[in-house]
């Protein structure tokens, strides 16, 4: 039956966002985006901060890490805190808590202190990201209106993801400490829009500590630490050594699940991972991320430290990738109403796949203009698979579980982008061996580059069986 003309219209006004709420999504996105450009950009910076402070390949990779792993681990009992405590409440808090330590970052002289502030930032946007999330997802009922504001938030991430890149590469130029302070500015501004611009939700009721899973939080981030750290330290200890921290991970992760059964207010309610859309959009998140962050870590180690690139042509050159920046709020709502959220998805995993496949073959004087096409289709690929992942991620979710949702989907982000990361460090740590000569270092990357082909064809397969499910 045709709607009549007065249908048509109210339902065009439904979709139409209030100022108000334009507002709001501004600010959240300002947020997503530095999240997004916190990760990426020390990627170009790692080598300055190696010669700055005599840090090894295994060390260095713990400052991306420690980021991911605070914020992965802590986003669950994020997601908690935002649904019991307060949205706005949440974000504001911890959004002051990542300004002073990203500036402490900045400061410190010594690679564990440098460390050790990535990962209490990480904890913060643990705790900023779920609330954010939720916050739009409870403004905005479901439907059209809401799937358009999530491409936009989950766009603007994307975009500060690659962004970060280029970002990344022109401040270490100058110095890799502003790498940490141009996020203390650029956060410091969200915080006095958000405190105007956010809109005060309804209290939660009383709560008492018994509503948090701490043993909950704890177990499954001391879990993700034992797990990357077991990866990472492989190539340099014995193997049972190694199986002994892994088996630590996998024993906390079982320690996780039984709390998770039996405590009154679960960190994670399990029978939310009946959801098979969203449990295969959780593990797509995970071998997406991991691909993408090992893909950059060994890409940037390439032209770094074998090309002889500067962090500023490095920088440049990563510009490519940052095409989601406009594929993203423009190409893929429209081709996410016509074609679905899975079809998307799979089609950027696909894009992903050959991407990195074609930097299997790359040699010792590669020109740019043959790495051009990749980098841009890796571009393409984030625009297709992240925003559609994070509408996938929370759709049909009740909404006092919003943010529950909202955390499982970036703690899978974050554990795969620490996992890829290290798998990729211990495969090319393995391969190198004491041979650094040109034709040595060439063969541990490629080596290395095999982990991000493999973990997006995983990806691919996961989804696809959502498109027979359709």
């Amino acid at each position: 039956m045709l709607e009549s003309p007065q249908a048509t219209l109210l339902e065009r006004e439904r979709d139409r966002f209030t100022g108000r709420e334009w507002a709001m999504l501004l600010v959240l996105c300002g947020a997503i985006f530095l999240e997004g450009v916190d990760v990426s950009m020390f990627g170009v910076a790692l080598p300055s901060i190696r010669a700055d402070l005599a840090m090894s390949t295994a060390e260095l990779q713990w400052v991306i890490s420690a980021y991911v792993l605070g914020y992965g681990g802590f986003m669950l009992l994020g997601g908690r805190a935002a649904d019991l405590l307060g949205r706005r409440r949440m974000f504001l808090i911890w959004l002051a808590v990542f300004i002073a330590f990203s500036g402490l970052g900045g400061l410190a002289s010594e690679g564990w202190v440098l460390i050790a502030a990535r990962f209490v930032t990480g904890v913060a946007a643990g705790f900023m990201a779920p609330a954010g999330l939720s916050i739009i997802t409870t403004s905005i009922a479901e439907g059209r209106k809401r799937n358009q504001a999530l491409l936009v938030y989950a766009g603007t991430g994307a975009a500060g993801f690659s962004l970060g890149l280029v970002v990344g590469g022109v401040l270490a130029e100058f110095s890799w400490r502003w790498v940490f302070f141009a996020p203390v500015i650029l956060a410091a501004l969200i915080l006095l829009a958000g405190i105007r611009l956010i809109p005060v939700q309804a209290r939660p009721g009383s709560r008492s500590i018994r509503d948090f899973d701490l043993l909950g939080a704890f177990s499954v981030t001391g879990a993700m630490l034992l797990l990357v750290y077991g990866v990472v330290r492989a190539p340099d200890v014995a193997l049972g050594s190694t199986l002994a921290v892994l088996a630590g991970g996998v024993a906390l992760l079982a320690l996780f699940v039984t709390v998770e059964r039996r405590v009154s207010a679960p960190l994670v309610r399990l029978g939310i991972l009946r959801s098979g859309p969203l449990v295969r959009a959780n593990i797509a998140a995970l071998l997406f991320a991991g691909s993408f962050v090992g893909f950059q870590f060994i890409l940037v180690l390439y032209l770094q430290e074998l090309r002889g690139w500067s962090a500023l042509a490095t920088g440049l050159a990563m510009l490519a990738v940052a095409g989601d920046a406009v594929l993203a709020p423009t190409l893929t709502p429209r081709l996410v109403n016509r074609y679905g959220n899975v079809r998307v998805i799979f089609a950027g995993l696909l894009v992903a796949g050959v991407a990195y496949a074609s930097f299997l073959w790359i040699g010792a004087d590669a020109a740019y203009a043959a790495m051009l096409p990749a980098l841009i289709l890796i571009g393409v690929a984030f625009a297709l698979v992240y925003g559609p992942l994070t509408i996938a991620g929370t759709d049909g979710i009740a909404e006092n579980e919003q943010g529950l949702a909202g955390a499982l989907l970036y703690t899978s982000w974050q554990l795969g982008s620490a996992l890829g990361l290290a798998m990729v460090t211990a495969v090319q740590v393995i391969t190198l061996g004491g041979d650094h000569s040109e034709s040595g270092l060439l063969d541990s990357y490629r080596a290395a580059l095999t982990v991000p082909v493999i973990a997006i064809a995983v990806a691919a397969a996961v989804t696809a069986f959502g498109l027979r499910r359709r």
